[in-house]
């Protein structure tokens, strides 16, 4: 939903009884034996016996019977949290609905019982049903008054309210979702919230009660709007100019003669008259620009008109076909037919513009295979760079067995590695119930075709043998979970679950140490692993105890693995496939910049597993060396060369953080710090950990990009000619990006309909987030000036150095992994 859209039910669509809960009671009670209570001193000690009873008023009047909740007497806190159901639905409900709420004391005579009321109306001058909770000062030694306007409201005047009204407002905002949650923030708030009470307490005394009710939230607002009517009455105007919020109930619905006019100006009658229309030169620059819109711009009518108007003349063009396909109207059969007819005489498009065509977007069967047939141009190495989106793409598919199903299934079938990549990413997804039927279907589909394959007159192994290769590896991560299990019940500090771990591989699970039959990595199917080497196996000091294995490989190597459970890494195998994306689309541009796409898998909702890299967090290189340059001198020393290493040594840190630092700011990569941040002996930096995308960021005030002080001083400083260089590399890397912008958009739309959390909470605004930051307003040389301006804004930030210093403080006594671990998993929690 976009942020200008204002989605809302009415509320006489809604079938349902007025539900609230009364919640408890603020304050202190009055005292019962003051002079007017008639009540002497024995009975001082007496506890109250409190109940509420709650009316309906409907435009002043009485609406059902009144109800009462339970008798609490727990004192001096009195909390009911009961939930009260009135027989009125929400339908029919007035805009001056009020609800009365008056507090009883059963413990006193019939005449002294009364404690306060206060009432509330339903609707507020938005004509909005209130939600959430609310609190409502009583009045005491009355009852609550339903006629309007009230004698007793419960909202406490405008002229009295304090800072504590306003931060309860805020805090109720914040418990219905529509305030961010940022968890170190929120705990230091809530506390400064708490002295604040206590504080405004002792400084009004206890002269005042306080009722909490809340009312139920639904998805959307609820708007007013009564039975039968096709427009909500206005209120009636004051003789002052005052401005009246009336909803029209046609905004967003099709004009009939618009439609009209439209439906003419594309009757099958004027194609032969279109078929030799020729677009003016004005007319060409619009349609050039239209087609350099990025995919998630929406097209306006008149736009829409053009590219139909002057359909023939575009079919040369292939960069139109995808923004002509959005022009038509699908629900018109004879329009529909045309258009197809059409795409299959088009100049034929690139694979980039064929995901556009299996985003949610285009529904349209023919179209969806038509880019199947465009991708099956593509060669394996390039389909595996869009296969974990291409799997997403299934929810966008009409039918459980699918053009698109039946292509990956059939690709897969000739390279075990798609295949097994396949498998994994249709498996993670079972888990998911509203589309576990279809992804079941197609890893059904897998394993029929796939045992039915022959072997290949190489030597080439039979489908069944190959499928079965395929299922050892989940064989394999079960145990794996169970060892991890194991591990975590073993009491005592992480040398003594190391010394378990080991102890299992060796003894009751020792054939892991050697395998019966060779599995294919999960990471790389093409390589054979034959056993976990028990001495070379660690565990992790976190608190999920993430294993380390070393596993022996079929040609005598070694393949080092971290496998984690109880954490989803379904987001970091999306940034790191981006990662590596991008290294593909910069290599093609002969730009190396050493980057680190590390292998990483998830084999479930909570598991997965992750390459290891041997590297050192900065954090803990800056902690032993003083300084990166003194940590690259250990390893690459050069008399000669630059700071006393050598020239590729640093060439190589140089392009590495270029290319991470444009990488990052693309994908808007938050919670950047000097523990996520590895160095690796040859100079490559590389970024683990992306638990925050697409511009959220648990500090606040993050800078554009992580570019410490630290690292410009391994450049030689701000003046150096090296760090001239750094600059240079990222300018070039990202205009390089920004011509396949296109191609990242698409691929994150097509995960618009994943759990990954990030972009499942809106997809629309993290799409648009990612599409500012290629700036497509600017050409290249503006660009290069404004990515400058964005490095030395991010080197010159003052906030993100103190947020970084109290995090290095906070984590000085913590125990850091002295390797990479994927994440979070070389960090003491």
């Amino acid at each position: 939903m976009s942020s200008n859209e204002f989605r809302f039910f009415l509320s006489c669509d809604i079938n349902l009884p007025v539900t609230f809960r009364v919640d408890r009671l603020e304050g202190t009670l009055p005292s019962t034996n003051s002079p007017n209570s008639g009540i002497d001193s024995a009975t001082e000690e007496r506890k109250a016996e409190l109940y509420v009873e709650c009316a309906l008023y409907i435009d002043g009047a009485p609406f059902g019977l009144p109800t009462k909740t339970r008798l609490e007497s727990a004192g001096p806190l009195y909390c009911w949290n009961e939930l009260i159901t009135l027989s009125t639905k929400y339908r029919d409900l007035t805009a001056h609905s009020q609800l009365a709420l008056t507090v009883w004391d059963v413990s006193c005579g019939k005449d002294d019982g009364l404690i306060g009321g206060a009432t509330i109306l339903l609707f507020n001058n938005k004509m909005q049903l209130k939600t959430g909770k609310q609190k409502l000062r009583l009045w005491l030694g009355k009852q609550a008054d339903g006629s309007y306007p009230t004698s007793t409201p419960g909202k406490v005047p405008r002229h009295e309210r304090g800072e504590l009204e306003r931060l309860e407002k805020l805090a109720n905002k914040y418990e219905r979702g529509q305030i961010q949650p940022v968890d170190w923030l929120d705990r230091l708030t809530f506390k400064a919230m708490e002295k604040i009470k206590e504080r405004e307490s002792l400084k009004n005394g206890s002269s005042n009660l306080y009722l909490v009710v809340d009312f139920c939230s639904f998805e959307h607002r609820v708007v007013f709007q009564e039975s039968g009517a096709n427009f909500l009455l206005p209120s009636p105007i004051a003789s002052s100019n005052e401005l009246v919020i009336v909803w029209d109930p046609e905004v967003g619905k099709i004009n009939p003669s618009e439609h009209k006019q439209l439906k003419l100006a594309r009757s099958l009658t004027r194609g032969i008259i279109d078929r030799d229309l020729k677009p003016s030169s004005n007319e060409r620059k619009i349609i050039q620009r239209i087609l350099k819109y990025p995919p998630t711009r929406a097209l306006s009518g008149d736009e829409r008109q053009l590219l139909w108007k002057f359909r023939f003349s575009l079919m040369s063009e292939k960069r139109a076909l995808t923004k002509f396909l959005r022009c038509v109207e699908w629900s018109d059969v004879q329009e529909a037919k045309q258009a197809i007819e059409l795409m299959g005489k088009w100049e034929m498009i690139d694979v980039c513009d064929a995901l556009e065509l299996l985003s949610p977007l285009f529904e349209s069967e023919e179209v969806r295979a038509y880019a199947v047939s465009v991708l099956e141009r593509a060669d394996d190495e390039e389909l595996q760079c869009y296969l974990l989106q291409l799997v997403q793409a299934l929810r966008f598919e009409r039918t459980d067995k699918s053009r698109l199903s039946q292509f990956l299934v059939q690709r897969s079938l000739r390279n075990i590695e798609l295949a097994s990549f396949l498998r994994w990413y249709v498996a993670v997804e079972l888990h998911d119930p509203a589309y576990a039927k279809r992804f079941y279907s197609t890893y059904e589909f897998l394993e029929e075709n796939m045992i039915k394959l022959t072997a290949g007159v190489n030597g080439e192994e039979d489908g069944f043998k190959k499928w079965q290769s395929l299922v050892r590896q989940t064989e394999l991560t079960a145990q794996l979970c169970s060892i991890m299990r194991d591990v975590r019940n073993v009491r005592g500090n992480t040398q003594k679950k190391i010394e378990k771990l080991r102890q299992l591989l060796s003894g009751l699970l020792s054939e892991l140490t050697y395998f019966d039959e060779p599995i294919r990595s999960p990471l790389a199917p093409s390589v054979l692993i034959t056993g976990i080497v028990p001495s070379e196996s660690s565990i992790f000091k976190s608190a999920l105890h993430p294993l380390r294995l070393t596993f022996r490989t079929a040609n005598g190597g070694q393949s080092m693995v971290i496998f984690k459970k109880g954490d989803d890494i379904r987001q970091d195998q999306l940034v790191v496939q981006m990662v590596s994306l991008m290294d593909r689309l910069l290599k093609l541009e002969n730009l190396d910049l050493h980057l680190t796409p590390y292998k990483v898998l998830a084999t479930g909702q909570d598991e997965g597993m992750l390459e290891f890299i041997p590297s050192r967090s900065l954090a803990q290189i800056l902690s032993d060396h003083r300084s990166i340059i003194s940590y690259l001198q250990k390893f690459h020393p050069d008399e000669h060369g630059p700071f006393g290493i050598t020239a590729t040594c640093l060439e190589t840190f140089i392009k590495s953080c270029a290319g991470y630092s444009v990488i990052t700011y693309i994908l808007g990569i938050g919670d950047r710090h000097l523990d996520n941040l590895l160095l690796r002996d040859d100079g490559r930096l590389f970024h683990v950990d992306f638990g925050f995308i697409l511009g959220r960021d648990p500090k606040p005030f993050p800078p554009p990009m992580k570019l410490c002080k630290e690292m410009v001083e391994a450049m030689g400083g701000a003046e150096s000619q090296y760090y001239t260089r750094f600059k240079s590399y990222c300018c070039e890397a990202y205009n390089i990006l920004r011509k396949s912008s296109n191609l990242i958009l698409n691929l994150f739309h097509l995960m618009a309909g994943s759990n990954i959390p990030d972009i499942a909470s809106d997809p629309e605004k993290g799409i648009l987030k990612l599409q500012e930051k290629f700036r497509l307003d600017l050409d290249d040389e503006a660009c290069i000036h404004f990515f400058q301006d964005l490095i030395n804004e991010s080197v010159s930030a003052l906030f993100p150095q103190m947020v970084e210093t109290i995090h290095r403080y906070t984590n000085s006594r913590c125990a850091l992994c002295n390797s990479h671990c994927g994440g979070k998993l070389g960090r003491s929690n």
